[in-house]
């Protein structure tokens, strides 16, 4: 079942903006339908937000922890990428955020699935 008390944050280091980009490459979760399992590339692009104590960041072992408790777990690649943007979004509370999810083919076809939290600029692709 995944886990999202798993995952910490930790304060910004500066008080510039700045863009930080995560990609685990090694995603697995199961077909919902067949018990397959399902490989694919998350990656989490975001902007932290100011504040009083700066923005936040997710530490990266949790966010590894978090992500591997996916693995057993019978889930549509929808629902695994908006789970991740909404659990994400939650933990820090970014200016804005866009997770997206490359899953590898199968059958022929390939799928690509971008769930975006607050205004992403329009220069992000």
């Amino acid at each position: 079942m995944p886990d999202a008390s798993l995952l910490e944050a930790f304060a910004t280091p500066v008080d510039t903006p700045f863009v930080v980009e995560h990609v685990a490459e090694e995603f697995t979760s199961l077909c919902p339908k067949t018990g397959h399992p399902d490989f694919g590339e998350v990656r989490v692009l975001f902007e932290p937000a100011p504040g009083a104590q700066g923005g936040l960041c997710v530490e990266l072992k949790s966010l590894k922890l978090y992500l591997q408790s996916f693995r057993d777990e019978g889930i549509f690649y929808e629902a695994v990428t908006n789970r991740i943007r909404d659990d994400l979004a939650v933990l820090m509370r970014p200016n804005w955020m866009r997770v997206t999810t490359n899953w590898r083919g199968r059958g022929g076809i390939r799928s690509v699935i971008r769930a975006d939290h607050g205004p992403v600029p329009p220069t992000i692709d």
